[in-house]
């Protein structure tokens, strides 16, 4: 994949690195930020030129419209220090789509795509430093948006700042995941934001994540806000279950769920290798009885932080369901190793998925 751009960006750095500071073999996810951050503000119907600045904090208004009506989107992204050495992005291009479809929905101006990809990649560039090395590891990019207007009456905002900071990562969950089904809150209804990146989104999860996690759960599965019998997503990631020789996965369809990036990687791997891949409504009761029937042989959240999460077990309604040991996995583990082989370039990128740095 590669980027053309006519853009300005206009580079301040850092006196003083803070790069001793960071240990590689040592990383804590989102615990610590690299030395620079790109900042674009939007005013008078059109974005200004783009800066790359030392990270530091956000002066603002106590009337900003970001803090009273939530106007906040965000991407997760990764990028890779491959086996040659090389910098590489993945895919993206998908994220920057899905981040002007969430901006669409919450009234945000669009972001040109030359700002977003050329804009990670000069931030990159800038803090190539900071990628660390080794599988599992990668350097976190979170472009987000917020709305700036100094005015506390509901309307949409007209200005609005676009920002990009990174975070070295290493494995977003140090061990399979147990899995609480929620059937009293509720993420998305059909017409709201469960398809858009939104911050809202977020807020909301985190009341029921720390009743579950009270209860000794590490997540929740979430279902639909009707019967609270359909799966949707588990936490923050999309959900796959293997049943029988099948890879089934919740449809698109309602609008209540995020379209992955790392979700359609491994439905294209998955049917690419063979393997059936249904997306389509999946029902609690379809997942006891497919346990009880010995059917249920694997479980896993697919995300950019956590990449494939293997779920252990599961609660639903009462009945616990332990899956064999994830050591024994025919689908989650091997599109996992498939999925670090094209990060790190492994193998080659015959999709278009990589783009180098």
């Amino acid at each position: 994949m590669t980027s053309e751009t006519t853009l300005d960006f206009q580079v301040e750095k850092v006196a003083d690195s803070r790069l001793s500071e960071f240990d590689p073999a040592n990383i804590q996810f989102g615990k610590q930020y690299a030395d620079h951050m790109l900042v674009c503000e939007y005013d008078n119907g059109q974005w200004g030129t783009p800066r790359i600045v030392p990270f530091g904090d956000i002066a603002m208004s106590p009337a900003t419209t970001v803090l009273h009506y939530g106007q906040a989107i965000f991407e997760g992204i990764k990028a890779y220090r491959q086996e040659n050495g090389e910098i590489a992005i993945f895919r993206p291009d998908k994220n920057w789509e899905r981040f002007n479809r969430s901006a669409e929905r919450m009234a945000m101006p669009a972001i040109p795509q030359d700002l977003f990809i050329e804009g990670l990649r000069k931030l990159i560039k800038t803090d190539s430093g900071w990628v660390p090395e080794g599988e599992g590891t990668s350097l976190y990019l979170r472009p987000f948006m917020i709305g700036t207007d100094a005015f506390i009456g509901v309307k949409p905002a007209e200005k609005f700042s676009f920002i990009i900071i990174t975070s070295p990562a290493g494995p977003y969950y140090s061990k399979p995941v147990s899995i609480y089904v929620q059937d009293e809150y509720v993420r998305a209804f059909p017409g709201g934001t469960g398809f858009a990146k939104n911050a809202g989104n977020y807020g909301a999860c985190m009341a029921p994540t720390m009743k579950a996690r009270s209860l000794g759960y590490d997540q929740i599965l979430w279902t639909d806000g009707f019967e609270h019998k359909y799966v949707q997503e588990i936490g923050t990631m999309n959900v796959w279950f293997v049943i029988g020789d099948k890879a089934v996965t919740p449809s698109l369809d309602g609008g209540t769920i995020l379209e992955g990036v790392t979700r359609d990687s491994v439905a294209t791997l998955l049917r690419e290798h063979g393997i059936t891949v249904e997306e389509r409504p999946i029902t609690t009761d379809e997942l006891v009885e497919a346990f009880r029937n010995g059917e249920l042989k694997e479980a896993f959240g697919t995300g950019t932080a956590a990449s494939i999460a293997p779920i252990a077990e599961l609660t639903i309604h009462g009945e616990h369901m332990q899956l064999p040991p994830v050591e024994d996995w025919k689908v989650a583990n091997w599109v996992k190793q498939e999925m670090n082989n094209i990060r790190y370039g492994a193998t080659p990128d015959t999709r278009g998925w990589i783009f180098k740095v």
